[in-house]
């Protein structure tokens, strides 16, 4: 799940981490009474998305008066931004966040991410702040500093020490920045955070460390311990239909190809997508539907799949062990016909009761192709879908 950067601020100074004074806006009006209270005479008007890039698109403002504020208030509300990582069809600002501007020495970077290769938490930190982290590894990976965590002895002042010094940061500076980075852990560890980007991290003229920007993602799994982080969670920002399978508890991911994919099980998911790929087709989504999924949440990850204009074919891949064929083939049928099913839809059935989930799938009187194997439903799916893409 992720928040927005005011939410993101409000919950890293809790822990300690320092953050540059402001206050969320939804109307024009409580933009200027926010510029008002913080006091001059800079701020900052910033729009609230879910994506970074925020600044060249025109979404982040320093102005010099509260007249300004007001006037780039107006501007950025209901406003289509439009970012590197929005694609081109962006995103509707809703929010906007009014903060204090800062004196900045230098900017920095630094994050806090879960290194699953190393089943640790790992710091980076980098000199090239203010900078997507991705530009910096492929054009500059010797400036990328990183620091794993041991989940045994958590982090401990000299992991700290080592990034402020590969940072370049003397005097007091040194222990302004390992403060925040001892809170930043803590936070990250409390908040079953998955991710704490600061970007920039800035040195101000007074020789102190500040997060000038922050975001944070969670793990959805940890929610249900994490009530005033899952509060947060702002619906407008989330795709239709990757919320409404949220709210069905499905696990999807929206994707630009036009074969539909439903699946149980992550890593067959993927290598379903995968295998789509390698017939020459171009998977549509990424959805798995769980070990335990009943008729219902079949029928809603269906009617999801099918919401979708691009999708012009449909690949349901079902391994049944505790999920059981015949439930998947019912499922199937029941939202094959109250969406009215008009694109081509192969099935490949293996695992428990599935002679009884084929026989029922026979029965239905749909046009549903079967399959033997994944290779032959990859192979029928994209043959179908590529004649009722052209016949359309």
């Amino acid at each position: 799940m992720n928040i927005h950067e005011y939410q993101a601020k409000s919950l890293l100074k809790r822990y300690g981490v320092a953050v540059p004074k402001g206050f969320p806006a939804m109307r024009v009006d409580e933009a200027i009474k926010v510029a008002e209270k913080l006091g001059g005479p800079i701020w900052v008007v910033k729009a609230q998305i879910h994506a970074g890039g925020r600044g060249k698109g025109g979404g982040v403002k320093v102005v010099k008066s509260v007249q300004e504020v007001g006037v780039e208030a107006k501007r950025m509300l209901d406003m289509t931004l439009v970012t590197h990582q929005t694609g081109p069809e962006g995103q509707v600002v809703r929010r906007l966040y009014v903060e204090e501007g800062v004196d900045i020495a230098k900017e920095l970077y630094l994050s806090v991410v879960l290194d699953r290769a190393l089943s640790c938490v790992t710091f980076m930190a980098s000199t090239e702040g203010g900078m997507d982290i991705e530009e910096v590894a492929e054009k500059h990976p010797e400036k990328i500093i990183r620091v794993s965590i041991d989940p045994a002895t958590g982090m401990q002042p000299f992991h700290a020490r080592k990034l402020v010094f590969g940072l370049g940061l003397k005097n007091d500076a040194v222990k302004s920045a390992v403060g925040f980075m001892m809170a930043m852990y803590k936070a990250f560890i409390e908040l079953d955070a998955s991710l704490v980007e600061i970007n920039p991290l800035v040195l101000t003229k007074q020789n102190q460390i500040i997060a000038l920007d922050a975001k944070m993602n969670f793990d959805d799994n940890a929610l249900f311990r994490q009530a005033d982080v899952a509060g947060m969670r702002d619906e407008e920002e989330e795709d239709e239909k990757e919320r409404e399978a949220k709210n069905h508890e499905l696990s999807y991911v929206a994707l630009d190809g036009n074969i539909g994919c439903m699946v149980n099980g992550a890593g067959l998911a993927m290598a379903t997508m995968d295998i789509i790929k390698l017939y020459g087709g171009q998977p549509a989504n990424f959805l798995d539907v769980g070990g335990g999924a009943d008729k219902e949440r079949v029928t809603a990850a269906f009617k999801i799949i099918l919401s979708d204009p691009q999708v012009k074919g449909v690949l349901v891949n079902i391994f049944g062990g505790i999920m059981k064929c015949d439930i998947i083939a019912e499922g199937i049928i029941a939202a094959a016909k109250e969406v009215k099913l008009s694109v081509p839809l192969v099935v490949r059935l293996e695992g428990t009761n599935v002679e009884k989930g084929k026989e029922i799938l026979a029965k239905s009187g749909l046009p549903i192709l079967s399959a033997d194997n994944l290779a032959d439903a990859a192979k029928k799916v994209v043959d179908a879908t590529f004649k009722a893409a052209a016949a359309a």
